[in-house]
This record gives C-alpha cells, sequence and structure tokens, in this order.
C-alpha cells in the first residue's frame, strides 16, 4: 500500500492553505447574500426579527422559529424593503423558507457537512437587531450525526438577530442556518445543516408541530454533552424517545450517554434502534463498532466498522477503529493495513500512528512500533498516550533505559496516569533497578489501588529483589481483584518455591494452567517443583507436554532435572 509521505503532505497542506480564504474575502464573498427577516402579527406589529440566505432557487432560507407567530413578512436588503411569504416550512428541523419577488441579493453556494471535521474554521454572518451585517469567526467544536448531514457546533459568536443567517467554510459555502441555545447561562452556538436546506421541498410540513421539535431536543442534548451530563443526558433521550420514537437523532443520544456511563450493553442497543431508523449513519455504525470493542466483541465491532466504511470509505476514524478492533481480536496484519488507509486519509493523525504502532507492537514488530509512536508525537508531543505506547515499544524491544525516559515523559505530561507509573516499574524491573520497580508501581497503586496489573508487577518487583513474603502479598492482592489473572498465579507459584512452599506453589500453578493451558511458564515451574518433591513421574509427564507446547521450555526442564 502507497503511504502518503511527510513532505508530500507538507505540499498539500500548502496548497489547500492558498486555496482558503482570509475572513475579509469570505465576508466579501458571501454578505451580500445574507438579509434581515421581518416578521409582523395579524395588527402589523413586528413580533420578530431574524436573519436570512439568499439560496439558488431566488428563495431565502431563515429558522422557522423567526416566522413562528407572523401572519406576514418582509425582508429588508441595502435599506430597501420587500414583501416576502411563506414559501415552505419543516418545523421540527427548523428550516423555512421565504418567497421574495424581486430581490437583487445574490444566491449562495452551498456546501456540505458530511465531509466537514472538528476543528475545520468557519465564519457565521448575520444582521444582529437588524442592524449591519457582521461577521463572527470561530472553529467547528462538534458535530453530531443527523439524518443527511452534521448538527454544527461552533465557537463563532451569534447574536440575537441572527437566528437564520449563514455559517460559511474557508472558501464562502454555505454549511448551515445560525442559531442559538441559552442552557444554565452559557450560550451555546449551532448551525442546522445545509443539507436541511437541500431537503426542505420534501420535509415541507403545512403547520408548525406540536411539542418541542427535533432542533429543540438536539440543542438540549448537546448542552448535556456539552456539561458531560451524561446522566442527564440519558434522562433527555428517554423523554425524547418517547416524544419522538422514530427520531434516529433520540436513539443516537441514548446510545452516546449509556456509552460514557460504561453501559455498553445498552449503548449497542441504543446504537441497532438508530440504525434500523436510518441505517445510512456512518456515525452510528462507527459508535456501535467501539461499544462491540468496549463488551469485547471484536467480531461484531469489526462488522460495524466495516458498514461505517461502506457509506463512507474516506473515514479515517472509521479505518482507525476498524485497525483497533483488529488488534484487540489479535489480527495484527489486518490492524496494520487498516490503520494505514486511516494514515492515507489523514497522514496527521496521531491517534492513528499510535494505534499503528500498538499493531506493530502486538506483532513484534518494535522498530516499526517505536518508528510509528514518534510519527504520533511529531504531530502532537504532549500526546501522554503515545509516549506511553512508546515506552512499551521500547520495554518490549529490551531498551529499558529508552522506555523509562518515555514513561517519564508521559508522567511529566500528567504525573496522575497510573498506566505510566506500572510500565515505569515494568521498565525498571526490566532494568534490574528493583528498588526504583517497587516505588513506581506503588505510586501506581496510589492513584488506582485496585489495578490488578500493578500488584502483579509490583509482586514481579519484589520476587526478583527476592523481597518474597512481599511478593506473595502482591500477588495475592492481584489475585483477590481478578481471580483469573492465571499469570499472577504463575508469580504466586514462583515466590512460594522460593520460600520453600512446594505445596501451595503447585497448587498455584495448577490455577494459572486452569485459565491458561498455554501458560508455557507454568508448566516449566510446576514440572520443577514436581521433581524437587519427589513427583518424579508427573515431572515426566510435564516434560513431554512441554516438549510440543515449547521445546526450549521443554529442555530447559530437562538441563535442571537430569544430572549431568
Amino acid at each position: 500500500m502507497r503511504r502518503v509521505s511527510p513532505a508530500l503532505f507538507i505540499v498539500l497542506l500548502l496548497a489547500a492553505s492558498a486555496s482558503a480564504e482570509t475572513a475579509s474575502q469570505v465576508f466579501k464573498q458571501v454578505s451580500p447574500s445574507v438579509v434581515v427577516v421581518l416578521t409582523y402579527n395579524a395588527a402589523g406589529k413586528a413580533t420578530e426579527l431574524g436573519s436570512g440566505v439568499k439560496l439558488p432557487d431566488g428563495s431565502v432560507a431563515t429558522n422557522c422559529h423567526v416566522l413562528k407567530d407572523g401572519t406576514t413578512y418582509r425582508v429588508r436588503y441595502r435599506d430597501k424593503v420587500y414583501p416576502a411569504s411563506l414559501d415552505k416550512a419543516d418545523w421540527n428541523r427548523d428550516v423555512c423558507s421565504l418567497s421574495v419577488p424581486g430581490l437583487p441579493a445574490p444566491p449562495v453556494v452551498l456546501g456540505s457537512t458530511k465531509t466537514l471535521q472538528v476543528g475545520a474554521s468557519v465564519y457565521a454572518i448575520g444582521t444582529p437587531e437588524g442592524l449591519q451585517r457582521t461577521l463572527s469567526e470561530g472553529i467547528v467544536s462538534s458535530l453530531r450525526p443527523v439524518d443527511g448531514g452534521s448538527y454544527i457546533q461552533t465557537t463563532a459568536a451569534i447574536s440575537p438577530g441572527s437566528s437564520g443567517g449563514g455559517l460559511f467554510d474557508d472558501h464562502g459555502r454555505l454549511l448551515g442556518l445560525t442559531s442559538f441555545f441559552i442552557s444554565k447561562g452559557q450560550q451555546l452556538n449551532f448551525a442546522l445543516p445545509v443539507e436541511w436546506i437541500e431537503a426542505l421541498p420534501q420535509h415541507a410540513t403545512p403547520r408548525v408541530a406540536s411539542g418541542s421539535s427535533e432542533v429543540q431536543w438536539l440543542n438540549r442534548a448537546l448542552a448535556f454533552q456539552s456539561r458531560k451530563d451524561w446522566q442527564g443526558l440519558r434522562a433527555l433521550a428517554d423523554r425524547w424517545i418517547k416524544a419522538q420514537p422514530q427520531s434516529a437523532s433520540a436513539w443516537f443520544a441514548l446510545g452516546e450517554a449509556d456509552d460514557n456511563l460504561g453501559q455498553y450493553a445498552q449503548a449497542i442497543a441504543a446504537y441497532r434502534q438508530a440504525l434500523q431508523i436510518n441505517p445510512q449513519d456512518a456515525d452510528a455504525w462507527g459508535n456501535l463498532g467501539i461499544d462491540y470493542d468496549h463488551a469485547g466483541q471484536y467480531a461484531q465491532a469489526i462488522d460495524a466498522e466495516r458498514q461505517a466504511l461502506k457509506i463512507n470509505p474516506q473515514d479515517a476514524k472509521a479505518w482507525n477503529n476498524l485497525g483497533a478492533d483488529y488488534d484487540d481480536a489479535g489480527q495484527y496484519a489486518q490492524a496494520i493495513d487498516a490503520e494505514r488507509h486511516a494514515l492515507q486519509i489523514n497522514p496527521q493523525d496521531a491517534d492513528a500512528w499510535g494505534n499503528l504502532g500498538n499493531a506493530y507492537d502486538d506483532a513484534g514488530q518494535y522498530a516499526k512500533a517505536i518508528e510509528a509512536e514518534r510519527q504520533a508525537l511529531q504531530i502532537n508531543p504532549q500526546d501522554a498516550k503515545a509516549w506511553i505506547n512508546l515506552g512499551v515499544a521500547y520495554n518490549d524491544a529490551g531498551q529499558y533505559a529508552q522506555a523509562i525516559e518515555a514513561e517519564r515523559q508521559a508522567l511529566q505530561i500528567n504525573p496522575q496516569d497510573a498506566k505510566a507509573w506500572n510500565n515505569l516499574g515494568d521498565d525498571y524491573d526490566g532494568a534490574g533497578q528493583y528498588a526504583q520497580a517497587i516505588d513506581a508501581e506503588r505510586q501506581a497503586l496510589q492513584i488506582n489501588p485496585q489495578d490488578a496489573k500493578a500488584w502483579y508487577n509490583l509482586g514481579n518487583a519484589y520476587n526478583n529483589a527476592g523481597q518474597y513474603p512481599q511478593a506473595i502479598d502482591a500477588d495475592r492482592r492481584a489475585l483477590k481483584i481478578n481471580p483469573r489473572y492465571a499469570e499472577a498465579w504463575n508469580n504466586l507459584g514462583d515466590a512460594y518455591d522460593q520460600t520453600g512452599q512446594y505445596g501451595r506453589a503447585i497448587d498455584a500453578e495448577r490455577q494459572a494452567l486452569k485459565i491458561n493451558p498455554q501458560l508455557s511458564g507454568s508448566w516449566l515451574l510446576l514440572g520443577l517443583m514436581y521433581w524437587q518433591t519427589g513427583q518424579q513421574g508427573q515431572a515426566l509427564t510435564v516434560y513431554q507436554h512441554l516438549k510440543t507446547l515449547d521445546p526450549a521450555k521443554a529442555q530447559m526442564l530437562f538441563d535442571l532435572i537430569v544430572p549431568k
């Protein structure tokens, strides 16, 4: 597979940047297409003021809530007022269009939210308080998948009177209609996707829908999401589903809440409901794959991500997630291939470089793993996870000094990262620095006393330091947290053996082998202890078994029990 080189990527990036327009250029290009929308009641009194955008078909798009309480409408453009009439209305999505005969404003160019990325520059243009057109600049802060496109949250400020104005990309293409929502004193700025404007002829309804609209539910959901209030989002999603059981967005919100609450089975069920309603929602397929992976159902996770990629083969995130699924399933070659696909689409995806490094490491290709993690760190030197993974790759390659340095870099970024402390202890242990290993594992356990692996590594360090009673205690603590931790049973057996407690050592190794019959280290220790306790027949049986399972360890056992 051909890989985009960093040099070529820089050339492409510079070319893309050169074609992007400045804020002033965007404003000059598209502001003539933005108008003032005036709403009047039956008594002829102005009840609402908003903004609108001239569309290619000659109509003016705006938010329905700007028009809701009116009976007549007007559009002001360059100090002249034009009579307007309601053309089409999708009250549920808050997208309406006005017919404005004779309006000389130029039409906008329609863009798309389907390929829009978080972090992209955007420009909001509206007419706050009916005044001169104004511009606010920001970025896309989040994207919520909805039918046809993505509902946009932006940092570009939206002022009262700017509802119904345009949100534009850095090429001056319309991405959506602007609106805002106040939640607990915080203003959140949104844009309805341009795809909803394009779909207006198919979704137009003759009257105002009763109850909350789809957009009102979406705004409330995004407010909970911005506060990371997952319990609140779950309660809202339950009410939303009762009100609109056929809303894919409602089921998606429920899946998102359950996922962040660690309720993966419920999240899977919610995303499946969303996909029954909208089978073409690539984001729902992607999130479903993530939750299957969390639940340890790797085959289903792989299938879900592949479904997402059928819909959008250029979805770098789906390729990245597919690679992680393959890696978790032990299919390392496929994981490497998927991550390379992700990086062909986006060579600056630090997470994909990190996952590629993980896959290489799991495949035993440590030099390539180190190179991939270093690529991730070139993109984001403050990525603690990449430093941790780099340390793991160095450790697996037997380069303990470099592993120690990498984990220390991670801890400079986040001193409370228990995994980094745990790995650091393992690195010190590999380097024969047992006192430092013990100290690092104890740091990990201060942060997370329920980390079975840290207790296991602490026991290993104590064992290597010759502190066998402490090793036994640490291994027992690991096994109290995870009784099926085969490696901890193996270490416990070794520590018992070192203290002459052969009966307990044999029992511990038997426990390890019940859990993992392929653990050759436990077979070796079991055979040796059988021989030491005069059970030569059992020792020879273990030797014969090891000859098939691990000939090298079988030879080690033979050399230990057969006199020279």
